[in-house]
């Protein structure tokens, strides 16, 4: 065995153990453990590879499906989408690295998701983000945002794969810790899905990829760690990421996987060699023998510590047939890529790891994996708040109101982000979500059929009510896949949450759950694949609530297909759904208002449906120009955002019954959608809906080049896009 090293308490701190935990190791080991074999419980046991305070809660989630081929438990979820073909996709969060160092957190981001999802046999065919700032004012906000988005476009421009949608949002909130969700889609076919479970004794093991270097070492570690005063200092646990490397083995793994020559595949993540051999081993019911001397190293002297704990980006784990070793030795040197055999599958069920000539780790593989802690932390409800009274805030100039949200941090347009974005590279983008739209559009190669892809979540309304917050994010992307007249099929998540230690935020994590389960059940609307990022603050102070909710649908007929564009001069347009004027959490309220308060707007999931099976309904009928969802800024802002991405002014018409001006223009109710609906459809839409219990009403009309209402609005389209297309340009180049 290795030479022994004292164990102290503070060397056991310093692994983010507790004493208890390592209590639990000695008596699983039944004696101390040495420093390597201390580093691997530490990763494994980590939250962010363990899930240790949230596992119990993940599993009331509904993850079967008819279209659901594979739910969560492998590196990303898999869907059928027909025809032969499935979809494979996740969404994971490099939080903690890209606020530490902005540029390589977020594009290792992007490489470490599309490894995911091509270790499964997928070619990546689309990426996706979803991004939180701190308020615009602080002083770290414009260089995190240059950085971050610098990164994703860097990372996915140079591997070939497009960006299409996401979502970028500013909030005090975030000034101590951003967020950076990376979603990655990839296409094949369903009997060429390749899972990680390494079945069979004497079967090698093979390292493919970069070397191995010294970055982030601790990375899952510091993952699963609050930040402080000191967490620059923590620079050297980020990892560098090489995108023309990652398009080398995306090649390289995509012509193996032709072949019968794979048995297991496992991307080397969070805790890099350690979790890939760990849970490979586990997964497949076997022990795993390395020899870490043939490890392909890029510096000097690396020790089985340093090896193991090593975060370098662009490297997988194999196990090959026996025989074709050859072959996986030739193809990955005809790309370039270093190949090396490295250990062997055992009937052990143990981690045997040897080198220099001596075993430095012989520990059992199931406390590692299925035996990690799994807590049930105290939690506490989040106290329900009382609906706003719209009243309180007084409306007299929409003129004025119309001009300072558009213009604001949230709903302003994000051009100077998505034009770092190749959004068409590979000539199968139909359509993106980043100028605005609900949902990106992406043909499946050669046929007429396409995927519909979004992302989404309302912190504030999780912040006032967690459990609807958690029924509204994963609703919000089933409309806008709905919107482009996509059947939603199933999604994706990415949780982050402040430190599970605290009952206040481990009961904002269990009411967000709860909620979203529930909408997802009613719908019938699985999560197939996800990532949990917990203790996202900073000296106590935590993140808003921020369930990520990334959706994906089929559009089996690309003859039937909506955008947010399209609306004709002319045009009626409809609201499906009921405007109640809610303004409690809204963005009115905080732009207009300047107050942060009340509950948000109740979920209907029954009505969700029943608006939604109508919508899509009437796409397919061809009955609709465009379609947006009404979400944030509520339904004025949504029919300005058609007007500008039709080129077309509009004028509406407020009933003299409705609710309140700011309610009715400006209120967040859910369960709605605006139409642009040709004039001779507008009797049978509305009167099919009367029929089906679908409320929908003509708000007003499309034509001419202003912005104009009964309640006194009228400006220039042009005018209000000059607003909505200078505020973020005007923050990153002041």
């Amino acid at each position: 065995m290795a030479k022994a090293i004292e164990i102290t308490p503070e060397i056991v701190a310093e692994h983010g153990l507790t004493p208890e935990e390592y209590q639990i190791i000695l008596d699983r080991l039944g004696r101390t453990p040495n420093m390597n074999e201390l580093g691997i419980f530490s990763v494994m046991w980590s939250e962010h590879c363990s899930y240790k305070s949230s596992r119990r809660h993940l599993g009331k989630f509904l993850t079967k499906g008819e279209r659901v081929i594979q739910g969560p438990g492998e590196n990303a979820g898999v869907i059928d989408i027909d025809d032969g073909d499935c979809i494979i996709f996740k969404m994971e969060s490099h939080n903690h690295p890209s606020y530490i160092e902005p540029y390589q957190g977020a594009a290792t981001g992007v490489g470490g998701i599309m490894r995911d999802v091509f270790t499964m046999g997928a070619r990546p065919i689309a990426l996706m983000n979803a991004l939180r700032f701190g308020e615009p004012s602080h002083p770290k906000t414009k260089s995190l945002v240059s950085g971050v988005v610098a990164g994703i476009g860097g990372y996915g421009n140079c591997v070939g794969v497009p960006t299409v949608g996401g979502e970028t949002n500013f909030h005090k909130g975030y000034n101590g810790n951003i967020l950076v969700n990376a979603m990655c889609v990839g296409l094949a076919r369903t009997d060429k899905v390749f899972y990680s479970a390494a079945k069979g004794v004497g079967n090698p093991i093979f390292y493919v990829g970069s070397k191995t270097g010294r970055d982030g070492i601790h990375g899952a570690t510091m993952a699963s760690a609050e930040f402080d005063d000191d967490s620059e200092e923590k620079r050297p646990t980020v990892q560098v990421g090489d995108p023309f490397t990652e398009k080398l083995l995306i090649e390289a793994c995509m012509e193996l996987m032709a072949t019968d020559a794979i048995i297991a595949i496992q991307d080397m993540g969070a805790a890099g060699l350690t979790s890939s051999s760990v849970e490979m081993a586990d997964k497949g019911g076997v022990g795993i023998e390395l020899n870490l001397d043939d490890v392909p190293q890029r510096e000097e002297g690396m020790t089985a510590y340093e090896m193991m704990l090593s975060e370098s980006q662009e490297r997988m784990l194999m196990v090959i047939q026996p025989g074709k070793e050859q072959l996986a030795f030739d193809i990955f040197n005809k790309w370039e890529l270093d190949v090396a055999q490295i250990g062997v599958t055992t009937d052990t069920g143990r981690l045997v790891l040897n080198h220099k000539g001596e075993i430095v780790c012989d520990i059992p593989v199931a406390p590692l994996a299925d035996d990690a802690p799994n807590y049930d932390r105290p939690h506490v409800p989040t106290p329900k708040l009382e609906e706003f009274n719209a009243e309180t805030i007084g409306l007299t100039d929409l003129n004025d109101a119309l001009k300072t949200m558009v213009g604001s941090p949230d709903l302003c347009s994000r051009r100077w982000i998505w034009e770092q974005y190749d959004r068409h590279v590979m000539a199968d983008t139909v359509d993106s979500s980043q100028s605005g739209g609900d949902a990106a559009i992406v043909r499946i190669h050669g046929k007429n059929k396409a995927v519909a892809i979004t992302t989404d979540v309302t912190p504030r309304y999780c912040y006032a009510d967690p459990h609807e917050g958690g029924k509204q994010c994963v609703v919000e992307t089933w409309r806008n896949l709905t919107c482009v007249g996509a059947d939603p099929i199933a999604i994706t998540d990415c949780l982050n949450f402040g430190n599970p230690e605290r009952p206040d935020i481990m009961g904002q994590f269990v009411g967000c759950v709860e909620g979203m389960n529930e909408a997802c059940r009613a719908l019938d609307y699985p999560v197939v694949s996800g990532n949990v990022s917990l203790y996202n603050e900073t000296n106590g102070q935590a993140i808003p609530p921020t369930p990520a909710v990334g959706g994906v649908g089929l559009i089996p007929d690309l003859g039937f297909f909506t955008t947010l564009a399209g609306a004709k001069d002319g045009d009626a347009l409809i609201m499906i759904g009921e405007t109640h004027g809610w303004i409690g959490a809204s963005i009115f309220l905080r732009e207009i208002g300047k107050r942060e308060e009340g509950a948000p707007p109740p979920v209907d999931l029954a009505l969700e449906k029943l608006n939604g099976d109508y919508v899509r309904r009437l796409i397919r009928n061809r009955r609709v120009h465009a379609a947006h969802d009404c979400s944030d800024g509520g339904m004025l802002i949504a029919a300005t955002e058609m007007a500008m991405a039709s080129g077309i002014g509009f004028k509406l018409n407020r009933p003299s019954n409705s609710c309140t001006m700011s309610g009715w223009y400006f209120g967040e109710d859910q369960a709605r959608y605006l139409l642009a609906v040709d004039e001779n459809s507008v009797n049978p839409v509305l009167s099919t809906a009367d029929g089906l219990g679908v409320k929908a009403t003509r708000v007003g009309t499309f034509g001419g080049t202003r912005l104009q209402s009964n309640d006194g609005l009228d400006l220039e389209l042009s005018s209000i896009r000059s607003i909505y297309e200078a505020w973020l340009p005007g923050l990153m180049e002041s």
